[in-house]
């Protein structure tokens, strides 16, 4: 009833994208990965996210994370995921999660009520044992969780004739995502090989290690990077756009990296030259006009681009900067920030 709750509000929010043709795709990956009639039950609301996630809900409603879909490289790794949280669906775990955590948070209750009264040490600290332990065992139930929805959803893409060394190379990209987020923060890296008391989740470690050991052997399968790609590209910009606004440079950086590969487009430098921008160091002004310039090269008409290289030359005390934006509202005239831009020239 809950989650009947929260789809209807979902239903609703401005962030749940209006695009059939992208919600489509992604429930033809769905369908493909676990079969049409398995599918039917599910309801896809792609969100505007950028944060690497999905799931699905015990009553049918799966959300997928636009950060998601720019992350992954082909339909492949998609269909893992989806693959992923399906059985979780199907093995109504979230409802066994609760069950269980409603029992061991009796039990922990019930425990604290023992440890405050009046009983001996020895009594007490039983009884602060039995509650550690039900606390414990709460998290240890999620990840067992996780692992069970892993392997399923595995063999559904396999099955469904994907390639399957897509499966642990998701899990090594979001480990050097990580690594980079935290260099670029001045933090510690993550600790792959420990499991935390709490954590909810195995270590990506751990999941990519076993996904490696499933797939040892196996042939190549079908990767679909081109469908992919074709369904993303009309919103990657937005998307992009929205992983700088998460203020995480390393971690952008190495996502842009990523998806440029040997080939950078114009749309992937103008995206670089806004994150640079964004953090606008001095040098950091220097690297995005030459992101921006060479994004012009392989697209004139490209108008955030003249945008960009205009905002970061003013910045930097580069009169230059107001010819590019002259061309910024020569090709735009109807742009939003029109007024805003009008002010910055002469």
């Amino acid at each position: 009833m809950q989650l009947d709750e929260a789809e209807r509000r979902l239903r609703d929010s401005a962030f749940v994208l209006k695009e059939p043709a992208l919600t489509e795709y992604v429930r033809a990956v769905l369908c493909r990965t676990v079969g049409t009639d398995r599918c039917r039950g599910a309801r896809i609301y792609v969100v505007r996210n950028p944060e690497f996630n999905a799931s699905m809900a015990p009553n049918g409603m799966m959300v997928v994370n636009s950060g998601l879909l720019v992350r992954v490289r082909d339909e492949a790794e998609l269909a893992a995921i989806l693959g992923h949280e399906f059985a979780h669906f199907e093995q109504r775990h979230s409802l066994h999660r609760f069950q269980h955590t409603r029992s061991m948070t009796d039990v922990v209750a019930w425990m604290s009520v023992v440890a405050a009264s009046g009983a001996s040490y020895q009594v007490r600290s039983t009884a602060i044992n039995v509650a550690n332990s039900a606390v414990g065992s709460m998290f240890a139930f999620g990840r067992d969780e996780e692992r069970e929805a892993d392997l399923l959803g595995a063999k559904y893409m396999i099955a469904a004739g994907y390639d399957p060394n897509a499966l642990p190379d998701i899990w090594n990209r979001a480990m050097d995502e990580a690594d980079a987020t935290a260099f670029g923060r001045k933090q510690k890296s993550h600790r792959y090989d420990r499991l935390s008391f709490f954590a909810s989740h195995p270590t990506d470690l751990q999941r990519a290690t076993y996904l490696r050991t499933l797939v040892a052997g196996m042939g190549q399968g079908d990767a679909g990077r081109e469908p992919l790609q074709t369904a993303v590209k009309p919103l990657r910009g937005a998307f992009l756009a929205d992983q700088i606004k998460l203020n995480d440079f390393g971690g952008t950086e190495y996502l842009f990296g990523q998806l440029a590969g040997d080939t950078w487009d114009a749309e992937l430098l103008c995206a670089r030259g806004d994150l640079y921008r964004t953090r606008g160091n001095p040098r950091d002004l220097v690297s995005a006009a030459a992101f921006y310039t060479q994004a012009i090269a392989l697209d004139p008409a490209n108008a955030d681009a003249y945008r960009g290289l205009g905002l970061a030359q003013l910045r930097g005390g580069d009169a230059h900067g107001v010819d590019a934006l002259k061309r910024y509202l020569a090709l735009r005239p109807d742009a939003p920030d029109h007024a805003m831009i009008q002010t910055l020239l002469p």
